[in-house]
């Protein structure tokens, strides 16, 4: 995988925006292969698809593609608040594809993949109304709050220009797709108990570990007036997934997620 971005593909466009789209969507479509299936090439939607960038002609899964210059940090920009919402709670948004680059060495830096059903309502964060003298008056955008993303669902392909096998993602990537929920609503929950779960720093854990995130999850969820019971409802269902083991006595283990 060559991590140059070639710029002479960007000389028929004055935009800097546009020219760190067409750079980057280049170097995609030249490096890239299939997270999900393996398969070695990606194909660029050719009539600009307004949900999605790239497609696998093989299993047909959707891509999109957001950039940014230097490290990726907690939060990237997006586009509309409203349809970044409304897609989600469709269940008709993409995987996203998530590359840092330096645009003095024209280099990819890193080069994530956050799986589609790791996007919920709570994870997109509604930008302030553009001003009055702004050509789009009004216009309400959002950012991508990538540090609320559970580590399972943030896919390293390349971390601080070092390259994963194509072997070791797809593996990372069936692992994450066991974490697959539509219902938005349970999604939300499951990757709340899961980000808590991983900021437990034993291997092993206890279930009052767990309850001691008890009043933040109130909080995040003011509906729900049986927090405890939620919690080992959400545990046992990580459990059925692989991610969590219970070893007796309430007491758990974290299953490593690696194909060693």
């Amino acid at each position: 995988m060559d991590l140059k971005l070639y710029s002479n593909s960007t000389y028929n466009y004055n935009s800097k925006s546009q020219q760190a789209r067409v750079l980057t969507e280049a170097w995609v479509g030249k490096n890239m292969f299939c997270p999900r299936c393996g398969n070695i090439t990606l194909e660029h939607f050719k009539n600009n698809s307004p949900v999605a960038d790239f497609f696998c002609p093989c299993c047909n899964n959707q891509y999109e593609l957001k950039s940014k210059t230097g490290k990726l940090g907690v939060k990237i920009t997006d586009g509309a608040y409203s349809s970044m919402i409304e897609r989600i709670n469709s269940n008709e948004n993409p995987d996203l594809f998530l590359m840092s680059y330096s645009a003095k060495e024209l280099s990819v830096l890193d080069f994530w993949i956050v799986p589609k059903y790791f996007f919920v309502p709570d994870i997109i964060e509604k930008r302030n109304p553009l001003s009055s003298t702004a050509k789009r008056s009004g216009w309400v955008g959002c950012n991508i709050l990538i540090g609320k993303i559970p580590e399972q669902g943030r896919i390293r392909i390349i971390n601080n220009g070092q390259v994963e096998s194509i072997k070791n993602i797809t593996f990372k990537m069936q692992l994450a797709n066991k974490l697959k929920t539509d219902n938005v609503a349970q999604r939300g929950w499951l990757l709340d108990i899961l980000n808590c779960v991983n900021s437990i720093e034993p291997h092993e854990f206890e279930l009052g570990d767990v309850y001691r995130f008890e009043n933040r999850l109130a909080e995040k969820h003011p509906d729900n007036n049986n927090i405890r019971p939620k919690i080992r409802q959400q545990l046992q269902i990580l459990r059925d997934k692989g991610v969590i083991e219970f070893i007796g006595n309430g007491k758990y283990k974290k299953i490593p997620q690696n194909n060693e």
